[in-house]
């Protein structure tokens, strides 16, 4: 053999090893990073990617990275035991995912998301997207442990790699999951019963199919059942009700995603552009994603992989995505009459059955495609007369190579530099800023946020917004405080770039228009108002059905004393979604401070409403403002009833529950009352005597 084929072939090694690197990248988790269990897992493989091939092509970015990394795949894992390698390491991965997973559930701090968690989600971050890798493991182990060819310890490994990522996927509770597994194992028995001739996988099947019904009809008789609701795993997993939140929150953003899709020619057939779903879905935004503060408006992604890829990339892209699978099944069908592949033709349409059930709840991260790619890939070199499983050089001049290996030394690492290293430093950066903002360190906090904005890369939109969001959230330092007017300022033009950037996202205008009205608040002429009054009225152009927008400009318009404005956006949120308690309570609010009193008929609606609701100490104060000036002592009395049962230490909720009472007439209960305040705080005894006295009443 040549000199210069032995340097290919090292090589060649040195690449294989590479691909045995990625398989384990599904296990990474940074603790430090702004999402810990996906931003590091994507920079850490984009960096094995270029350092074993070439990275991204006019911006297509990470996704070149997967195509890149099929392409190595099936270029340089020429032999089985090169793919037995590869998927052992990629089982393991998913064993020691599971693991991880199971640790959550016990108070270790070790293991980040650990406390006893009710449904685990591994080194993935997510329990729904845990589920995925752990349902590929599941098939994949299964597969390969009907390998004729297997030794005892590999059939052993194999049979515990499926126990395991079997847990793990149901302590999971993701409904669309479990139905994935079900199904995959179900479509597994009937096709190893019929084309192994197996009374067993025949059996396997009856049973498992009786099982399902079994399963249905318990969940629809005992779904209400004590023991059921005692238990949030049962009370999950048995909810078969397509009325359950979650349940309705997808149709709603796959809703979303179709009325984008058909708005026009360019989206029907292009789609708006991959990583943009929140586009249509904040156009097309159901208002009853809204119950209040802290709910999730926001779908960056539509939990539907064919949804997204439709109302993203169009026909086009959903007929491509479509074409992979029908050309996956149209290899496996052909295998399962063929002797030597028929094992793989049974274990991998379950695989990937399963995979498109899960896909229709989910959708794929990193963790994911890094599996599916490298089934992918051992799929492609399992087809019969392919030409690529022989290695060998296919460039030959010496120099070439040598001129090529030079560039690709200088280029790949300053490719992982800006590309990888440049973002890892800004994520951490943020990180800092949000530590130290916790710790009250306001212009620590301020320093790392510009920071990381001064590293410009991908990524800065939602640092931006992070900023933004410390500056107006609860906890955020006061406008009055030392330079954090600069602070604001400098923060506006910030997110006048994401808008400058994202011309058609509704989000950063809201964010302009918050930041505009805390530096207006105090003064009704400030031009603060008037601009944040502009960046809301384009946010509710871009997105007219976002009930937090019509928030702002009622803030805005209350800013300025104009209550006639405020109170009619107030009373259109109210009409988007009239569950929703916040925005009674806002409308009630802005109508009392008005002057209309009527308005504490909302405050009462918000105290009702069927969304949780938290009443607020000022709600109370503004009903008993608005119920003294009308003597209405019967409301009176109920606001003082529901003040007592939030804080049942405060006297002073006795003592005026007492008076209310003794207005109504109900002397006694107003004695009752009266000494419970006394007992509750006996500084109030003196008072106490006074009032009982004029009752006719002793302590």
């Amino acid at each position: 053999m040549s000199k210069f084929a032995n340097k290919e072939s090292n090589l060649v090694k040195f690449l294989r090893f590479g691909i045995y690197l990625t398989a384990l990248v599904p296990l990474l988790v940074f603790r430090d990073l702004i999402s810990p269990f996906h931003f590091g897992k994507v920079v850490i493989f984009r960096s094995l990617v270029e350092i074993l091939g070439l990275e991204r092509m006019g911006g297509l970015w990470t996704f070149w990275h997967y195509f890149l990394f099929y392409i190595i795949l099936t270029s340089v894992l020429t032999k089985k035991e090169h793919w037995r390698n590869l998927l052992n390491t990629t089982i393991f991965a998913g064993i020691l995912s599971a693991f991880y997973g199971f640790f959550q559930k016990t108070d270790i701090e070790f293991f980040l998301g650990s406390g006893g968690r009710a449904r685990i989600f591994g080194t993935i971050g997510n329990a729904a997207l845990f589920a995925g890798t752990q349902l590929l493991a599941v098939f994949l182990s299964l597969t390969l442990f009907f390998q004729p060819q297997n030794t005892k310890n590999q059939k052993l490994f194999y049979l515990f790699a499926f126990a395991i990522t079997s847990v793990a996927t149901l302590m999971t509770a993701v409904r669309g999951s479990v139905l994935a597994y079900a199904v995959g194992i179900t479509v597994f028995a009937f096709l190893w019963g019929r084309y192994k001739k197996s009374r067993f996988g025949r059996l396997a099947f009856n049973y498992l199919v009786g099982l399902a019904v079994l399963f249905i009809v318990f969940s629809l008789l005992f779904g209400n059942a004590k023991f059921i609701e005692n238990s949030r795993y049962l009370s999950r997993i048995t909810d078969l009700s397509l009325k359950s939140q979650t349940t309705e929150t997808r149709f709603w953003a796959w809703e979303a995603g179709l009325k984008g899709w058909v708005e026009n020619p360019k989206t029907i057939f292009l789609g708006w552009g991959p990583e943009n779903f929140n586009i249509p879905f904040s156009k097309y935004f159901n208002p009853k994603f809204f119950v209040g503060p802290g709910s999730e408006t926001l779908f960056d992604r539509a939990h539907n992989m064919f949804v997204e890829i439709l109302a993203t990339m169009g026909l086009v892209g959903l007929l491509s995505y479509l074409g992979i699978f029908a050309a996956v099944f149209a290899y496996l069908r052909r295998w399962l009459k063929n002797s030597e592949l028929a094992i793989y033709g049974i274990g991998f349409m379950p695989l990937v059955i399963a995979y498109i059930i899960h896909n229709s709840f989910i959708f794929d991260t990193s963790a994911n495609f890094i599996i599916f790619f490298t089934i992918m890939g051992f799929i492609s070199w399992l087809v019969p007369g392919d030409t690529n499983k022989a290695g060998g050089a296919i460039i030959k001049n010496k120099a070439f190579i040598n001129i090529l290996a030079a560039f690709l030394i200088i280029f790949i690492p300053w490719l992982i530099y800006e590309t990888n290293i440049l973002p890892t430093k800004a994520n951490y950066a943020t990180t800092r800023a949000i530590v130290k903002g916790w710790a009250g360190d306001v212009n620590g906090s301020i320093q790392k946020y510009k920071e990381a904005l001064t590293y410009d890369v991908p990524g800065k939109y939602e640092y931006r917004h992070r900023l933004a969001q410390y500056l107006v959230g609860p906890g955020g330092p006061s406008v009055k405080e030392g330079n954090i007017w600069r602070a604001y300022e400098f923060t506006i033009a910030e997110v006048d770039k994401n808008i400058a950037e994202n011309k058609i996202d509704y989000l950063p205008y809201l964010y302009g228009s918050r930041l505009n009205i805390m530096l207006g608040k105090d003064d009704p002429k400030s031009s603060y108002n008037d601009i944040a009054l502009a960046y809301s009225m384009k946010a509710l152009e871009l997105s007219p059905t976002f009930v937090r927008t019509y928030y702002e400009l009622a803030q805005a318009y209350l800013n300025k004393k104009d209550y006639p404005n405020a109170i009619k956006y107030f009373q259109r949120a109210v009409e988007l979604n009239p569950d929703v308690g916040v925005s009674h309570a806002y409308l009630g609010a802005a109508k009392i401070e008005s002057g209309d009193l009527s308005g504490a008929e909302d405050l009462e609606k918000a105290l009702n409403s069927k969304n949780f609701y938290t009443p607020r100490e000022v709600d109370f104060q503004r009903l008993i403002n608005a119920y003294l000036k009308t003597s209405n002592f019967e409301r009176l009395a109920w606001i003082y009833e529901q003040m007592i049962k939030i804080n049942p230490k405060e006297p002073q909720n006795y003592a005026s529950l007492a008076t209310a009472y003794a207005n109504l007439g109900r002397i006694d209960e107003a004695v009752i009352m009266a000494r419970k305040a006394v007992e509750v705080d006996p500084s109030f005894e003196p008072d106490a005597r006074i009032f009982l006295k004029s009752l006719g009443k002793s302590l």
